[in-house]
């Protein structure tokens, strides 16, 4: 199995910006889609971004569109996201996940992905 462990969460202010790193485990990392989602006090876990194994497609949530980047470094193992005037809505703990089963066209679904990190908190205050 794989483990994924993600870094880079923080409190910062609205506008301000983030950069969250998942490392991962492994050696079949670059055929993995991988995906970041986020979970709120009381909200289900939702999908935020994802990445086909090569990089060459990626697809966002329409609430962070614009503003967070989703990238791979195949060579490091590591999947990245970049996140840009932040909104105090987007609070919540953000985990990353790979998708082993994945084609071209990445998943933005939460039930497809087959291993999970532990996550790590973002809070964004106004």
């Amino acid at each position: 199995q794989v483990q994924l462990l993600e870094s880079g969460g923080g409190s910062v202010q609205s506008g301000g910006s983030l950069k969250l790193s998942c490392a991962a485990s492994g050696r079949t990392f670059s055929i993995y889609a991988m995906g970041w989602f986020r979970q709120g006090p009381g909200k289900e876990r939702e999908f935020v971004a994802t990445i086909n194994y090569s990089g060459s497609r990626t697809y966002y949530a329409d609430s962070v569109k614009g503003r967070f980047t989703i990238s791979r470094d195949n060579a490091k193992n590591t999947v990245y996201l970049q996140m840009n005037s932040l909104k105090p809505e987007d609070t919540a703990v953000y985990y990353c996940a790979a998708d082993r089963r994945s084609g071209v066209v990445p998943t933005q679904q939460v039930s497809e992905y087959d291993y999970w990190g532990q996550g790590t908190q973002v809070t964004v205050s106004s």
